[in-house]
């Protein structure tokens, strides 16, 4: 998403309210010093029109359509001054209730328009971005205009600003947030690999996110691949390769893969003997539940643990499903052992439907189940 932004110090309690009165005024004046015929109060009121009850996206979208309604149809043209308007963007001023959001409209329109001119609109796309984001726009000329695009990202990937880089990474997203999948990229991901290689050692922490979130949008369909890149960074890496290994790899270590330990510098196949017990053998639900844990060492090599613990909840059909949850990460001493104690809370939440029986506790090592226990959930 967007990057942080100063706000006013009464900002709206919504995202969408960021797109108000005041900020479509702002755009209508700035669309006009560089379009001298651009019908600004016709914009201001169509632009208006039902806002109130439009949420964030459908703002976007309900006034980039009125920018496409009362502009010229060439591309072309409009894309002059568009880049203008990026080169001159106004400072944030609070008072007057301009926020970076209202760049969005503008963003969504040239991306819309601009599909039939894909040179035109991509370099239109470069110079917005720095903006708001252009992340959600590029996406129809990943989709429609590939090599194109792919070669102008590639290119991206080398520019001073941070904006555009960030880019090159966050519009190749297979899964991004409110963007949609890349069907084509979610089944083959080789394009975005050879874009975050190009990435992986920015200096810029706003792209290192961009890259680290890419890794694990891929992770969640192609796990070995993202482990054998993250295998290959590693060789000569840089602090900020490493950084980006750590927090792209996130959603394969919350799963406990055991695969992902070693590379993290985690111990490789733990010589540990477990000792586990639960305080109670039922359970009510709204209660907590304490469990004990001890952690022997076998070897006479100190060792790297990172400690979970697999819940299988029971589902209405007797069935279990499996969540992870984090206990802590240590470091053993040689022939030395860990006594850890923690509490487990079956509560009521509006997340997660609980249903009575046995649910199974299992200890995980490294990703690698060393001990289980099993406690009867009874409700209410």
């Amino acid at each position: 998403m967007a990057k942080s932004d100063p706000l006013a110090e009464s900002p709206p309690a919504l995202l969408k309210d960021h797109i108000n009165a005041n900020s479509i005024d702002v755009l209508a004046g700035l669309i006009k010093g560089y379009q001298p015929d651009f019908p600004d109060d016709k914009f201001r009121v169509m632009a208006m029109s039902q806002l109130e009850s439009m949420p964030l996206k459908t703002r976007v979208n309900h006034l980039s359509n009125v920018l496409a309604a009362l502009l010229v149809e060439d591309f072309s043209v409009n894309a002059k001054w568009l880049k203008q308007v990026a080169a001159h963007w106004p400072n944030q001023e609070p008072s007057k209730g301009w926020h970076s959001f209202m760049a969005w409209p503008l963003i969504d329109y040239a991306g819309k328009q601009g599909l039939q001119q894909p040179t035109i609109a991509l370099d239109v796309l470069k110079h917005l971005t720095p903006l708001f984001t252009a992340e959600f726009a590029i996406r129809p000329y990943i989709e429609q205009h590939f090599e194109l695009t792919f070669k102008e990202l590639l290119r991206w990937c080398d520019d001073e600003n941070e904006h555009v880089r960030r880019l090159a990474s966050e519009g190749m997203r297979p899964r991004l947030p409110w963007g949609g999948h890349l069907k084509a990229l979610k089944q083959d991901p080789q394009p975005v690999f050879e874009i975050l290689s190009q990435l992986r050692d920015d200096k810029s922490k706003y792209v290192q996110k961009s890259v680290a979130n890419n890794l694990n949008d891929i992770s969640k369909d192609h796990p070995q691949r993202v482990i054998d890149i993250c295998r290959e960074w590693l060789k000569n890496s840089t602090p900020q390769r490493r950084w980006i290994i750590r927090h792209g790899l996130r959603s394969l270590i919350k799963a406990g893969e055991p695969a992902v330990f070693p590379l993290l510098g985690y111990s490789d196949h733990p010589a540990v003997e477990i000792d586990f017990d639960l305080t109670e053998q039922d359970v009510t639900l709204g209660q907590k539940l304490e469990m004990l844990l001890s952690i022997h060492s076998k070897t006479s090599q100190a060792q790297q643990l990172v400690v979970d613990y697999r819940v299988w909840h029971v589902k209405n059909n007797g069935k279990t499903t499996a969540k992870v949850y984090k206990w802590k990460n240590i470091a053993l001493p040689a022939k030395e052992s860990i006594y850890l104690k923690k509490s487990h809370g079956f509560l009521k939440l509006t997340t997660r439907q609980y249903y009575g029986g046995q649910h199974t506790i299992e200890i995980l090592i490294n990703g690698v189940v060393h001990n289980q226990a099993t406690v009867n959930l009874v409700l209410d």
